[in-house]
């Protein structure tokens, strides 16, 4: 039977970097990943067919057939839906995880975010809580971020707002689009507005080029390789170490254990269905909030009936994501120049201090929309969506419509979970993700009120309408799911302790945003890759 140092299950942003570290550090790595090692020309430009409009399919994994999940509605009712449709809250299933094809949005999370409990309290049927560790503590970890993976930002307006020693490595992207507008609105608002940082190369940064600044940059693979992710930055250095296996196409569906229920390794399917089991010291699992709960859930044993880490039933609890309250506003003139990503200017005037409302979230212009996504999702309600009027709309309107929208900080349920389903089960065998539950409702009061502060930008940079709804309350995840696997000191409330070791287990780690106490009111991916260093570095000093 094959032994390794480490198992490391995911190849997305926090698999990567911890393959990347250990295997520097000489530790022996198998990297296994459900998804392909998809080149740029097989993720393709399918508008039909993206991260950002799926209605026929999308453009990395899982496959369409055999890797259902079930999902059920506030109402109860309950479906079986496929890896493309909404109730799925699908991310990228390839190498690099949804860094491959994301938006590269690079923010640290406030200080005030690791102690939600003790700045606000705990709202009456809510999970909230502060993190066990602080942002001082994992502010050396941003920073190994930003310069081993790569961000493009302005340092100087980043200082006024986080802690930090260091500036970006790279000098943020050129306002572009409404953003002179929406910068001159800001000013006159009292809001500060700041370039958007993003895992972007601005210049030429660890031996690949900059942006090109295509108009297909969220949803889509970068066609230049400027977009940094894991696939071409830390898993680069694992594999060239010599030290990491990377096996794609492998389905796990176990983390085994020895009769006394020691962790011990894995077992997976190959592409062609057959069984491996491997062994390992240790086993990081990193797979993404959703499936990373799934595989604990799984992972049941005579001394582990309900599965690991599971003793208190907290595993696949706490689910959150983002609302995306959003803003349509038609301008007096084109603000459409061409120029991407697009996403270029942000306000974090809202991300608390706001009366009456727990948290709140960050607000920034869009990234360019595609002609067939504008259609579909940012006409104004009362166009119809055929003939001479949509078509006119289109043409007339298509360059001087704008959009403002962010991430509204969840405030996490208890009863947003991921189970098994006790009766599907996929291609293997294996039970799916059963996904039930909702956002708790102070995440919606949220929502609305960062509804009106977009609208309330975009009226201030001229726009002469404006349209939009804020969201009601639903399942909060999608591809910023986080929280599953929650850390903290106290096996009844969490799953894994400060350094992301699953508790009663001294050799099994999770790296992704399944350990994410609450989201922030950002983007979440710079948080995952910078506490998948943390875990790394204990890792490698055990």
């Amino acid at each position: 039977m094959a032994h390794y140092d480490v198992i490391i299950v995911g190849a997305g942003a926090g698999g990567g970097v911890v393959a990347g570290v250990l295997a520097e550090a000489g530790r022996r790595v198998l990297l296994l990943e459900r998804g392909a090692h998809l080149s740029y020309d097989e993720i393709a430009r399918d508008h039909l067919r993206n991260h950002r409009l799926a209605l026929y399919g999308h453009n990395t994994g899982p496959e369409p057939d055999g890797h259902p999940r079930v999902f059920v509605d506030p109402t109860g009712r309950e479906q079986i839906v496929r890896p493309h449709e909404g109730g799925y809250h699908n991310n990228a299933m390839t190498v690099g995880g949804g860094t491959r094809v994301y938006g590269a949005q690079a923010w640290r999370f406030l200080p005030q975010d690791f102690r939600m409990a003790s700045e606000y309290g705990v709202p009456e049927g809510s999970s909230l809580a502060d993190w066990p560790i602080s942002y001082d503590e994992l502010a050396p970890d941003y920073e190994r971020a930003e310069w081993e993976v790569g961000v493009a930002g302005d340092s100087d307006a980043s200082a006024q707002h986080w802690p930090r020693e260091r500036g970006y490595p790279m000098p943020p992207v050129t306002p572009c689009g409404a953003a002179p507008a929406l910068q001159r609105a800001a000013a006159e608002l009292g809001w500060p507005a700041f370039a958007v940082p993003l895992l972007i190369n601005t210049t030429p940064y660890l031996g690949r080029p900059a942006c090109t600044q295509c108009q297909h940059c969220v949803g889509f693979a970068c066609p230049v390789d400027a977009k940094n992710g894991s696939q071409n930055t830390m898993l680069v250095r694992a594999l060239a170490s010599g030290n990491c296996t990377l096996v794609t196409h492998a389905q796990v569906d176990q983390v085994t254990v020895t009769p006394t229920g020691r962790v011990n390794g894995v077992r997976y399917y190959d592409a062609a269905g057959q069984q491996h089991n491997i062994q390992a010291e240790q086993v990081v699992v990193a797979a993404g909030a959703i499936e990373t709960a799934r595989l604990l859930l799984n992972s049941r044993s005579t001394a582990h009936r309900d599965g690991l880490g599971n003793a208190y039933d907290q595993v696949g609890r706490h689910l959150q994501g983002h609302y995306y309250p959003r803003v349509a506003a038609l301008m007096p003139e084109s603000v459409y120049d061409g120029i991407g990503p697009g996403v270029s200017i942000a306000t974090t005037a809202f991300n608390h201090g706001n009366d009456g409302i727990i948290g709140g979230g960050m607000l920034a212009n869009d990234f360019i929309v595609l002609p067939i996504i504008f259609w579909r999702g940012y006409m104004p309600p009362e166009i119809p969506r055929w003939g001479s009027a949509a078509k006119a709309f289109m043409r007339e309107n298509y360059q001087r419509v704008t959009h403002v929208m962010g991430p509204v900080q969840d405030i996490p349920s208890p009863l947003a979970r991921v189970t098994l389903d006790p009766q599907v089960r996929d291609r293997y065998g294996m039970p799916v993700a059963r996904l039930s539950g909702t956002t708790h409702p102070e995440t919606v009061r949220a929502a609305e009120f960062m509804w009106q502060r977009a609208r309330e930008w975009l009226t201030a940079a001229g726009a002469e309408r404006t349209w939009g709804t804020p969201p009601g309350l639903s399942l909060s995840g999608g591809q910023h799911q986080a929280g599953t696997c929650r850390m903290g000191e106290d096996p009844r409330t969490s799953v894994t302790d400060h350094w992301g070791r699953v508790h009663g287990h001294d050799n099994l780690f999770v790296a992704d945003a399944s350990l994410h106490v609450t989201n922030g009111g950002f983007n979440p991916v710079l948080t995952v890759l910078a506490l998948a260093f943390r875990v790394a570095r204990r890792m490698d000093a055990m």
